[in-house]
């Protein structure tokens, strides 16, 4: 086993049954991304349209590919062009209303995740709480016609403080939670995608069903 895949195989090893593993492949060549396949692992995370078109053609096609960065709408077309799997990072609805107008012309249903930012740091992007829930009880979801919620994706504060930490995840479980009883007919929103390298077993045991790690899979990015 080589020595990505055996992280791999560690790091799942501590993870529940139903927790999905995406392994952060942005900034890490070709090659590394095809150990880890190697190793049984097929969900990865790409944050920038231009590395993971080149990925795309050069790897497996049954990779399912993730992306988890902040997308720009005039990114839009090349991205869904690539089909990917899960769009964790739908942070305005601007962009939302972008990717079901793209995602309808194609003919295809766009998985997406709902972005929420609890973070203390003013640079990450997402929906502040009270607006993604205002959202929802708008019922704002009924207008697409091509792109699917599965879920919320969120980042805790960037802190050693882990009492912060566990607050920013139970914040944002609880607001999936809120959301799930607000709208009992939303159908498969059931993904919680929280929880990085260095925080990851925190947002599991606050209900995280989706995992993003990289540096304790890859080891520090490669720029």
């Amino acid at each position: 086993m080589n020595e990505i895949a055996h992280h791999i195989s560690e790091i799942k090893s501590t993870l529940p049954q139903g927790v999905t593993l995406v392994a952060v492949s942005k900034f890490h060549p070709a090659e590394a991304i095809a150990e880890a396949y190697a190793g049984g692992q097929r969900n990865f995370g790409e944050s920038r349209v231009q590395e993971l078109a080149q990925k795309v053609p050069a790897l497996p096609a049954d990779i399912s590919w993730h992306f988890i960065g902040h997308l720009q709408t005039n990114k839009v077309k090349q991205l869904l062009k690539l089909h990917p799997a899960l769009i964790e990072s739908v942070d305005s609805d601007r962009l939302l209303r972008a990717i079901d107008k793209e995602a309808e012309t194609l003919g295809v249903v766009q998985p997406v995740l709902m972005q929420v930012h609890v973070a203390r740091e003013e640079t990450k992007f997402g929906f502040l709480p009270d607006e993604l829930l205002e959202w929802f009880a708008n019922r704002s979801f009924e207008s697409l016609k091509a792109t699917h919620i599965c879920g919320l994706m969120g980042m805790a504060s960037n802190t050693d403080d882990l009492a912060r930490v566990k607050s920013d995840f139970s914040a944002i479980a609880s607001l999936h939670r809120r959301i799930c009883e607000m709208c009992p007919d939303l159908r498969g929103f059931d993904t919680l995608s929280m929880g990085m390298s260095d925080d990851y077993p925190i947002a599991v045991e606050e209900g995280s069903t989706m995992v993003r790690v990289g540096t304790a899979i890859f080891g520090s990015r490669q720029y």
